[in-house]
């Protein structure tokens, strides 16, 4: 990795100023996870503008924006940054890669610790276990989306989650042909009745693997909350929406939501829509929806 970003099994807590930048589907559950593992006071949070400039990439809200986005703010460290590639730059002036996010920011070391949303996942999960002494209530030690025997079949889900959800529908959603849109509604569908079946008949609830709340529940949240709302009509994913075609699926992400407030209290509907609707760009236009 250019940025010589660490790992989960190299990340070493230490008391600092940890700043994490979201603003992504994928950049969602690291939010998510930092409030289910009670992490608010000792990693601080921004988003930056929900308008995603195609040449440039992500940008901090500027001083003078008198804009009101929940999060949304100047980036709240370095008065010099305007957009994420900046802090690219200022962790090593040579990069050349994306400017993705979300971005795990030391301000102790001035570097990006991590900027890929799984292994940050993980890294909150257990790496800052150690703060809980003294910074954190200790009933967030009890917290394990990643528990060790169910390792197996938690890295198989998230791999085809993954692959098959969170990307099956920017897969339809961007598709530049009407074979390869086809082809990726019908897989991401076969994909989303997998599940309904899953949780309808194997999983005993609340939560994918019965009573545990895993990081299963935490990845496939971020795409099903946006489904309805965004990828039905703007990504053309309309054979079937979650609140009438998978009541399964919807008794699970009602749950996730009203239940627990590290769900409900990251999602922000309103951004959500914003950011999606100003990415027409991003929309081809060339192929015919589907029919429900």
């Amino acid at each position: 990795m250019p940025l010589g970003y660490v790992t989960i099994f190299d990340f070493v807590f230490s008391i600092a100023e940890y700043i994490l930048i979201f603003a992504t589907v994928i950049a969602h559950r690291t939010l998510i996870v930092r409030k289910l593992k009670g992490l608010e006071d000792i990693i601080g949070v921004t988003s930056v503008h929900p308008h995603l400039d195609l040449s440039t990439g992500w940008r901090f809200l500027s001083a003078n924006e008198h804009e009101h986005r929940e999060l949304c703010g100047p980036d709240p460290l370095h008065d010099d940054v305007a957009e994420i590639r900046d802090l690219y730059f200022k962790a090593n002036p040579d990069y050349t890669g994306r400017y993705s996010v979300p971005i795990l920011w030391d301000e102790k070391t001035e570097t990006i610790v991590n900027n890929e949303s799984a292994e940050i996942v993980q890294m909150f999960n257990s790496a800052f276990n150690s703060a809980f002494n003294s910074l954190v209530d200790d009933k967030y030690m009890t917290v394990d989306l990643y528990p060790s025997q169910s390792k197996e079949d938690i890295d198989a889900f998230n791999t085809w989650i993954y692959n098959d959800i969170n990307n099956g529908v920017y897969k339809a959603g961007i598709a530049r042909t009407q074979d390869a849109y086809d082809a990726a509604v019908t897989s991401l569908f076969k994909s989303l009745d997998r599940v309904e079946q899953h949780l309808a008949t194997t999983s005993k609830g609340p939560y994918f693997l019965d009573d545990r709340l895993t990081s299963i529940d935490v990845f496939l949240y971020t795409t099903i909350i946006r489904f309805d709302v965004v990828y039905v009509g703007l990504f053309k994913c309309n054979i079937r929406d979650i609140r009438s075609g998978y009541p399964a699926i919807h008794k699970w992400v009602r749950s996730l939501y009203w239940d627990i407030p590290a769900f409900k209290d990251t999602t922000v509907f309103e951004q959500i829509k914003e950011h999606y609707m100003k990415l027409t760009l991003l929309m081809p236009g060339v192929s015919i929806p589907e029919l429900p």
